[in-house]
């Protein structure tokens, strides 16, 4: 999670700034060493990969920090987010797929530099290795797991996170739901907010706003970086030396590199990247096959989809962006000379974009309130946009139900999404077992109007449970 902000250096080298405002930072950077002694690697690919792992570390953070941003607690010394980031070989694209934490993993055969002990092949959850084995178990698990060899790794904490987005002034997210996190205290009307470092520590730190969970929350954090890249490139960072360099600074001065990713190395790589902006950047998440997969000894894990994060990581390694390029409009014709051109048609509001389509949602809806006919209303609003509804609505328990509320079983959760985003401001409840219909139950705040939704155009890679975004998509 905090690994987000290391991204953002590489972005900001973009303006190509020399050695005599960076002069200094490379002393800033802890050194590690993750590729020590590493053998049977898997082959290098086209472009590089660097691998972001943000840590719990909270050992700078004010007491007033702790409790205004609920960061109390001993952190596990584990990797609290780990994401790979593939910069194109012609430095004009950069892909960024999250790892889930809770991946299952099966770590490599090692020994603890501690305690000199032999530890044999086993399962683990993905975040762990770094618990048992610091950098170099990660990286070698992690290229074990995909395929992929790693060129650099970078690490960064809860202070670098916080310090990078209040030097940057700060940044803009929007979301079309209210997003309310009891743990972290995270509480956001639906609309645009700019978010300080706290602020913003909170947003990304969030798993209770939906039923989504750690998945929704590493949205979350891709939504987050894609707005970081914009932040930074829109508002002169990159022109100022001075700026840049202070925003730098805040980076890498808690930040942990491998020895060879170095000031030359980010210089270089940014005079190549002079013309990298938002929308040459795309996120997505390995696809996942199983969730829920329990293992003895580990509980729940998520289990990847092997077809879909085979496709990935060859995309990756092939150096192929994961979505499509947006259409370019075609002109519109020239009017004929004869005829006067005909006056525009109204049209309405732009349908919003979902991961499924509502033909492939199954939707029960139901009267939570005294008003008769309210869910027939539902009913046939959401059937006209697309949703397969079963045309009975029937009356629920509760007839005092304020809000509209979705119930949906937790393995359609990209459904629920889906119809929610038809529904703003209603409310998701996830109940396990409920199956494949979800269910609405109509509130009073319901006045007979159904956004319009449509599903994403498919990417070239199949992504499973997966979508991929890129950077200059609004989501609200």
């Amino acid at each position: 999670m905090r690994a987000v902000t290391t991204l953002s250096v590489v972005v900001l080298a973009s303006a190509g700034i020399g050695h005599s405002v960076m002069a200094g930072l490379d002393a800033d950077i802890a050194r590690v060493d993750p590729f020590k002694d590493m053998k049977n690697r898997p082959a290098p690919g086209h472009g590089m990969n660097v691998l972001l792992v943000g840590t719990d570390g909270r050992d700078q953070i004010t007491e007033h920090e702790r409790r205004k941003y609920r960061l109390g607690g001993a952190p596990c010394h584990c990797t609290d987010t780990i994401m790979i980031v593939h910069i194109s070989a012609d430095r004009e694209r950069a892909t960024v797929v999250s790892l889930p934490r809770d991946s299952y993993a099966e770590v490599p055969s090692h020994v603890d530099e501690t305690t000199g002990r032999s530890h044999p092949a086993h399962p683990i959850k993905l975040n762990a290795a770094y618990a048992e084995g610091g950098p170099q178990l990660t990286v070698r698990t992690v290229e074990d797991m995909t395929h992929l060899k790693i060129d650099h790794y970078l690490e960064v904490d809860f202070i670098t996170f916080m310090r990078t987005v209040d030097v940057l002034g700060g940044v803009r997210i929007c979301t079309a739901q209210p997003l309310k996190d009891s743990y972290t205290g995270l509480n956001l009307s639906p609309g645009t907010h700019t978010l300080n470092g706290g602020q913003a520590l909170q947003y990304v730190r969030s798993r209770h706003v939906d039923a989504a969970s750690d998945l929704g929350r590493m949205k979350r954090q891709q939504r987050f970086l894609a707005a970081l890249i914009e932040r930074a490139t829109s508002n002169g960072v990159l022109l100022n030396p001075i700026r840049f360099r202070d925003v730098t600074r805040a980076v890498l001065g808690s930040v942990r590199a491998d020895t060879g990713f170095g000031t030359d190395e980010l210089l270089d790589l940014g005079r190549a990247m002079r013309n990298f902006s938002p929308s040459s950047s795309e996120f997505t998440t390995v696809p996942i096959g199983q969730l829920g997969y329990v293992v003895k000894g580990i509980g729940s894990t998520l289990k990847w989809d092997r077809a879909g994060s085979d496709q990935l990581f060859r995309s990756l390694r092939d150096d192929k962006p994961l979505a499509a390029p947006a259409p370019t409009p075609a002109p519109a014709p020239s009017p004929s000379p004869s005829l006067p051109p005909k006056p525009p048609k109204p049209q309405g509001p732009a349908p919003v974009t979902v991961e499924v389509a509502p033909a492939a949602i199954r939707v029960q809806v139901e009267n939570g309130t005294g008003t008769a006919g309210l869910a027939r209303r539902m009913d046939a609003a959401l059937a006209a946009t697309g949703f397969a509804t079963n045309h009975q609505p029937v009356t629920a328990a509760r007839h005092d139900v304020r809000r509209t509320v979705l119930s949906f079983d937790p393995r359609w959760d990209r459904s629920a999404r889906s119809l929610a985003a038809a529904l703003p401001g209603s409310v998701l409840r996830a109940v396990p077992g409920l199956g494949p219909v979800l269910r609405v139950t109509v509130g009073a705040d319901f006045r007979g109007a159904v956004r319009t939704v449509r599903a994403a155009a498919p990417t070239p890679a199949p992504q499973a449970e997966s979508s991929v975004i890129r950077g200059d998509e609004k989501v609200c």
